[in-house]
């Protein structure tokens, strides 16, 4: 893997490798873009097959984070980072504290969060050796709730887009992965009255989902095909490709995994087949709302209220979409990029002080 090349080819601006033998830790961390604030993105705890599907995994999840702000906006920038590694370890003080000096080396230009593999209390270790981190206890703590929240407003929003209402009961929802996103938003689904398919390679989050949501279980392989109205990814990313998606048999795509798209091209084939996909890092920013809030300090109540403004972003992208006759996905990207480029241009104001320092 040439890594240079890849940080050109996404627009990156730093990448940061570390190494602690003394608990075994493995970390990357990845800045993307920093116009709009310091880069803003969680920790995520995985086993990868190699260090290139790291790399590669930080640098696509980093890039979405920048757009996934700019969409939401929020004044952040977008960052990631991983650590190589079983996320069901226990021992987790040194490698979590490790991390956070690692974090703390970048001196602010990256903030550091929860994501899949880690926990608020993963984030107290971090917390030891760095200020610059969120999603701790007591504060915003888990970011799920707000995440599964912006899916289902997000997910209403498909809905009148795509057949005129934003009402969901009665509807079949197909749900890849049962984790903490995936439970809090079959909770809004079922509260709904939507009938609820579900898969994940845990059998007991599986089955907590079945029990308490009425939910029909299925093998993972299988949620591809089910008969379902609206396909919700949100386990890992990458499940929208050239082998699953002549398999949907749904109308709209909208989940909170990272991600969804093998390939900006398999947008495309969505578009053609005529699916109505949400864009990831649309539909799943609550998480980073959330934790933009505790940064800033807001009640809870204010980061949820900013979440559901996802429904009315997700409407203004596919009318982008539909009036420019491009797949939705490219118009999130010329959304995002739009606010970059105007926050990059604007002109450094004189604000006295020490030194006569510009800023913007």
């Amino acid at each position: 893997m040439d890594i240079f090349a890849s940080m050109r080819s996404f627009g990156h601006e730093q990448l940061l490798l570390s190494h602690d033998p003394s608990c075994g830790y493995y970390g990357i961390i990845a800045i993307h873009d920093t116009t709009l604030g310091p880069a803003l993105g969680g920790t995520r705890f995985w086993q990868y097959k190699d260090t290139d599907e790291a790399v590669t995994d930080a640098l696509r999840l980093a890039r979405g984070m920048t757009y996934k702000a700019a969409v939401a906006g929020i004044n952040l920038g977008g960052g990631k980072s991983v650590i190589i590694g079983d996320n069901r370890r226990v021992d987790r003080e040194a490698l979590f504290r490790v991390h956070g000096r690692f974090v703390e080396t970048l001196n602010g230009r990256y903030i550091t969060a929860e994501d899949i593999g880690t926990s608020p209390s993963d984030m107290e270790y971090i917390k030891l050796e760095t200020d610059h981190v969120a999603g701790l206890l007591g504060l915003s703590g888990d970011p799920s709730p707000v995440t599964a929240y912006g899916v289902y407003v997000g997910m209403k929003a498909a809905a009148k887009a795509c057949w005129g209402s934003d009402a969901l009961e009665g509807r079949t929802v197909a749900v890849q992965g049962a984790g903490k996103v995936a439970y809090s938003l079959c909770r809004h689904l079922h509260a709904e009255g939507v009938r609820i398919v579900v898969t994940d390679i845990h059998s007991e989050k599986v089955k907590r989902v079945a029990d308490e949501f009425g939910a029909r279980a299925v093998a993972p392989e299988a949620i591809y095909d089910q008969p379902a109205e609206i396909y919700a990814p949100c386990a890992l990313g990458a499940t929208l490709n050239d082998e699953t998606i002549p398999r949907l048999k749904a109308q709209i795509i909208a989940g909170a995994a990272n991600n969804q798209l093998a390939e900006d091209r398999h947008g495309d084939q969505l578009e053609q087949r005529g699916i109505l996909y949400a864009p990831d890092y649309v539909i799943n920013g609550g998480g980073v709302i959330n934790v933009y809030g505790e940064l800033n300090r807001w009640p809870a109540e204010r980061a949820l209220k900013k979440a559901g403004e996802i429904f009315e972003t997700l409407l203004r992208i596919f009318d982008i979409a539909r009036a420019e006759r491009i797949p939705t996905h490219r118009a999130a990207d010329r959304l995002a990029e739009q606010r970059i480029a105007a926050v990059a241009g604007l002109d450094r104001m004189w604000t006295g002080g020490e030194g006569g320092r510009r800023q913007r």
